[in-house]
């Protein structure tokens, strides 16, 4: 990183934080100008001092705009003196070069605290290795010591001679790490002498004359060495490791050192350490550890006299301190980075050296503790490092790096406060346009919701009359008619929710249902929706939908359907000529089949017409890759992941428009807007839609051959259960095709194999069993060979058309087929126009004419026509529905309050159909006495928006006198059996408006009603949403209110 890097990001961090500290100060400042005389009350600062702060904290919210006033006066003013603000800076770089001081203090006392740590944790470490050895052989040599107890002297003749514990000695001396060698000194008295050296074969020497002679300690023969002076008793050393062989026959109480040690070793019955000395004939700094062999009947709590007359003799364990230690200290680290020194400091002020130098370059040092056994004789381990510690370059640089940005901060000190003044009245600008552009929001908003209510009330007239419609006598004609126009108003109101639905998009407030819906019920409205456009045009409208997909899903039908009518009304546009074709599958589907035909050739396609590859337009989607579809389809096997796809021949998306295909309000170019219309916001309100559920939009596009949009959505699998579903099922019996049409049979006779699929698909949905040629004549052969009645026979336009002397030699033979009922001929064409009948032919027969596109309804309801079979009524007319679903709400009774009569009759009239009773007023006033207690009703539709009293104002009365009553009956002021012994009153109270923004749910809440209802609505949706307040028996019928 480069030097004007490092100077620009601290310029940023300067500003920064100059820009916070001005603005504290500024606040402090200016607040203690504000109040006045707080310092001159001194008195009552240290008793009423909470009082204060909270005084002044209140005041701080009031005074802003004071604050900024005379921030901007007093310090961004010119009025300041250059002496003051040479002060500040000068305050400020002293400051922070005192605060870079303290830190470059603290952080390098951090890092030697740290040191001190890391020397004290190795120092202990080695002491405690050093204690634990010293520790196993003192434990080694005890153990020795009742050996020789046992075989030696309990044993006659002993057990062990020299040579025997030579050897013993030298295979167990890995045993021993710290010790250089064993001896054993026999304890024999005065009288004993002569016999003793005389079974020894040689003469006790003694010792002191080497301790008095110190410089012919090497150069010494035993035999010319002194013999021991008389003395009442001896300790001759009678056995020795090889190592240390040469002090045999040496008195151990001749010698200064060894006598004190063996005399304290047999009076305590432990293990006794000697000072540190120069050993014999190595020269080498050592002690020995002493242990008295006793007798074996010793007790264990023996007195000193005791144990001095029953002692044997003494065992004795030489260490070399500097070799063991060494080679201890080796055991840790090839490369060892501190220094050991060990002493012994039995005598605080002599304490002697026992291993290590004394030269040091760092003063730190450590001191850990070392117990060897003997409490008598005190040891320590001091560590020091070998090299002086490290310069602290963290410190050095955080402290030098905080000063430089200190001092680029004190450089742009004085630009900073002079622009203060001009960014306040930037401030003040801004804030003024702020205002502007909120009230614009919210004038926007208020639009907004004033338009959507404005039109969705009439709309929720136009819908419910037709829905109302629906439930009387209509042929299938009508009933198809009045479906067309329910879709139409439907899609004006989609229109609506498409803005708003973008506000919300961008507010981030847009949510989806989880409810469950038939997807082929929603395309065939869709299709029903779009078929006289295509029709039209001449344009063939098809859908096609697996088998696999299930047939009631849990999702969003209302976004599924939005994001389809995007996709299909795009299609519509911009298609002049082929087809439009949208196919559902499942992904898995895609993934481990080939079935499924995505390709581009025309002979495989609906209309015949070349389109894009479909298969380019889900290429990136994350489900089609291996960890995609992995992890996807393993997360939980009630999940459906659809796929969707819909194909056109149009005019396709030119390459430079592609890129902003889904960015809000983009159309392709000024031409497209002004010859085909639309907002642009349409895409990128259905790419968010499948965004949210849980999918992937993704298009391809050629330039005058056509587009195709997929896109994936992950829905919940439905399953059987509740109340909902029995609603459900009700309008699932009134979709379902008619049960005349099973056993059935159908020739269907296309050359295009994906136009036969699909009509296919449609014919077998109403249970007719379909069979499919390419041509007329095999459509003859068919009939002719064919093991079972053919009842009607679908032939496409296309093939119709080709040659007609084939066509009225058709006829002609479908009339001689013998059979009872001859075959019903339907031609099935896009556009009425289109379907050329010649004269001879009609002269026999006129086929029948079913128009494209095919959907289940329709293509039922002309088949009814010309088989006659089934009801001029459609079962959804009938009495069956009308009499189950009048048992929902039966002896129910709910008030509608609106102020709109047609409104009113649209909700009573829906929840008539399920059985309730019903009872209307038209203002909030009304709803009041008729809510008064005691009253009989179930629940209340209340409109929002009303004259003289609103609904929130009518709902807010309701509650309070249903509180105050509930309150006065638990209180006993009045009786319960006056109010229907009811005790707590609260009858449901649902918002009925064309209201849709979050606004107006919250304030609904707010005031104390029980759910919300959005016009236009439906006849099941009032019921949905009023059910949730009775209880269901077992039997799944709404109980009485008692």
């Amino acid at each position: 990183m480069s030097f004007f890097h490092v100077f620009g990001f601290g310029l940023k961090v300067g500003h920064l934080l100059w820009m916070l500290c001005c603005w504290i100060i500024s606040v402090i400042s200016m607040n203690w100008y504000l109040t006045g005389g707080i310092m001159d009350t001194k008195a009552g600062l240290l008793g009423d001092g909470g009082k204060m702060c909270l005084k002044w904290w209140e005041k701080i919210p009031m005074n802003i705009s004071k604050i900024r006033h005379h921030y901007y006066q007093y310090i961004g003013s010119k009025r300041v003196r250059k002496t003051w603000w040479k002060r500040l800076l000068v305050s400020w770089v002293v400051g922070w070069t005192i605060g870079s001081l303290w830190i470059f203090w603290y952080m390098s006392s951090q890092a030697n605290e740290k040191r001190k740590e890391t020397l004290a944790s190795m120092c202990d470490e080695r002491a405690r290795m050093l204690q634990d050895q010293f520790n196993v052989s003192m434990n080694h040599i005890q153990a020795m010591s009742m050996l020789i107890s046992t075989f030696h002297h309990a044993k006659y003749p002993s057990a062990i001679d020299q040579e025997t514990f030579a050897k013993y000695t030298e295979r167990t001396a890995f045993e021993r790490p710290l010790t250089s060698g064993v001896a054993y000194a026999v304890r024999v008295l005065h009288s004993e002498k002569e016999q003793f050296e005389k079974q020894q074969g040689w003469t006790i020497k003694r010792m002191d004359t080497l301790e008095q002679n110190p410089d012919h300690k090497n150069d010494y023969s035993p035999e010319a060495l002194e013999p021991s002076p008389v003395q009442e008793e001896y300790a001759p050393v009678i056995f020795a490791q090889d190592t240390v062989s040469h002090i045999i026959s040496f008195d151990m109480l001749s010698g200064k050192e060894d006598r004190e040690n063996v005399l304290r070793a047999r009076e305590s019955g432990k293990g006794v350490l000697t000072a540190p000395f120069r050993l014999l004939k190595t020269k080498r700094l050592g002690v020995i550890l002493t242990f008295a062999v006793y007798k074996r009947d010793l007790p264990s709590n023996a007195t000193p006299n005791e144990r001095i007359q029953a002692t044997d003799g003494y065992l004795g364990g030489v260490f070399h301190i500097e070799s063991l230690v060494e080679k201890l200290l080796q055991q840790l680290a090839s490369k060892q980075t501190i220094l050991v020194n060990v002493y012994d400091i039995t005598n605080h002020s002599h304490p002697i050296s026992m291993y290590g130098s004394n030269v040091s370059d760092d003063g730190l040092q450590h001191i850990s503790t070392l117990s060897f056994g003997d409490p008598l004789r005190i040891h320590e381990m001091r560590c020091r490092f070998k090299h002086r510690p490290p310069w602290p370059w963290l410190a050095i640089t955080t402290s030098i790096g905080i000063l430089i940005i200190a001092l680029l901060v004190g450089h742009i000190f004085h630009a900073t406060v002079n622009r203060i003044a001009k960014v306040e009245d930037d401030f003040h600008k801004m804030m003024e346009l702020k205002k502007q552009a909120e009230a614009a929001d919210v004038a926007k908003s208020q639009f907004l919701a004033t338009v959507s209510h404005e039109i969705r009330t009439p709309m929720n007239g136009v819908l419910g009359m037709l829905h109302m419609l629906m439930d009387t006598d209509l042929d299938v004609t009508q009933q198809d008619y009045v479906k067309t126009a329910q879709a139409s108003g439907k899609a004006l109101v989609a229109l609506i929710n498409e803005v708003l639905d973008q506000a919300k998009i961008e507010s981030g407030k847009l949510e989806l249902e989880a409810v469950r819906f038939d997807l082929r019920a929603i395309l065939d409205d869709v299709l029903s929706l779009f078929s006289g456009k295509s029709q039209e045009k001449g344009v063939e409208l098809a859908v096609y939908i697996s088998d696999q997909v299930p047939e009631m899903l849990i999702g969003d039908p209302g976004r599924f359907r939005q994001i389809i009518t995007n996709l299909m009304g795009n299609s519509i546009k911009f298609t002049e000529k082929g087809h439009i074709f949208v196919t559902v599958h499942l992904v898995n589907e895609l993934i481990g089949s080939i079935d499924v035909e995505t390709e581009s050739s025309s002979k495989n396609t609906l209309s015949g017409f070349p389109v894009a590859d479909r298969r380019r337009s889900w290429g990136g989607f994350r489900c089609f890759s291996q960890e995609g579809s992995a992890s996807h389809f393993a997360s939980s096997s009630d999940l459906i992941n659809v796929i969707v796809s819909v194909e056109d021949t149009g005019v396709g998306i030119p390459l430079e428009a592609q890129s902003r295909v889904f960015t809000p309000f983009m159309q392709v170019g000024p031409s497209i807007s002004r010859t085909h219309g639309g907002t642009g916001i349409g895409l990128s309100i259905s790419k968010c839609l499948v965004g949210l559920m849980k999918g992937e939009i993704g298009f391809v596009s050629i330039p005058k051959i056509g587009s195709t949009f997929t896109f994936t959505a992950v829905f919940t699998k439905a399953f059987c259960n509740s109340d909902d579903f029995k609603i459900q099922q009700i309008n699932s019996q009134s979709n379902a095709p008619s049960s005349e049409f099973h056993g059935m049979t159908a020739l269907v006779v296309d050359q295009r194999p994906v136009r036969a699929k699909m009509s296919r698909y449609h014919i077998q949905r109403l249970g007719i069993r379909v069979e499919v040629v390419s041509d007329l004549d095999q459509g003859l052969s068919s009939l002719y060979c064919a093991n079972t009645t053919v009842n009607m026979v679908l032939v496409e336009q296309e093939v119709w058309d080709k040659d007609s002397g084939t066509s009225a030699l058709f006829i002609y033979n479908l009339k001689k087929i013998d059979c009872r009922v001859p075959p019903k001929l339907f031609i099935l064409t896009n556009s009425s126009s289109s379907c050329r009948i010649n004269s001879a032919t009609s002269v026999v027969s006129s086929p029948i004419v079913i128009m494209k596109p095919l959907r289940a309804s329709m293509l039922a309801a002309s088949l009814q026509r010309a088989m006659g079979v089934g009801n001029k009524g459609n079962p959804r007319n009938g009495e069956l529905p009308s009499l189950t679903l009048r048992k929902l709400l039966l002896g129910r009774k709910i008030l509608i309050i609106d102020d709109n009569n047609v409104n009113l009759r649209v909700a009573a009239g829906a929840l008539k159909k399920y059985g309730a009773e019903v009872v209307c007023a038209d203002s909030g006033r009304k709803a009041i006495s008729l809510l008064t207690p005691p009253h009989h009703f179930d629940a209340c539709f209340m409109d929002i928006q009303m004259p003289e009293m609103d609904g929130f104002e009518a709902t807010r009365r309701i509650r309070n006198m249903e509180r105050n009553i509930s309150n006065s009956i638990q209180n006993g002021k009045v009786y319960a059996e006056d109010y229907g012994n009811i005790l707590t009153w609260h009858v449901p109270i649902l918002a009925m408006t064309a209201d849709v923004i979050q606004a107006t749910h919250e304030e609904c809440t707010k005031c104390g009603m029980d759910g919300y209802v959005s016009k236009p609505f439906e006849a099941e949706q009032l019921y949905r949403e009023v059910s949730r307040f009775f209880p269901i028996n077992f039997k799944g019928e709404f109980v009485e209110r008692t």
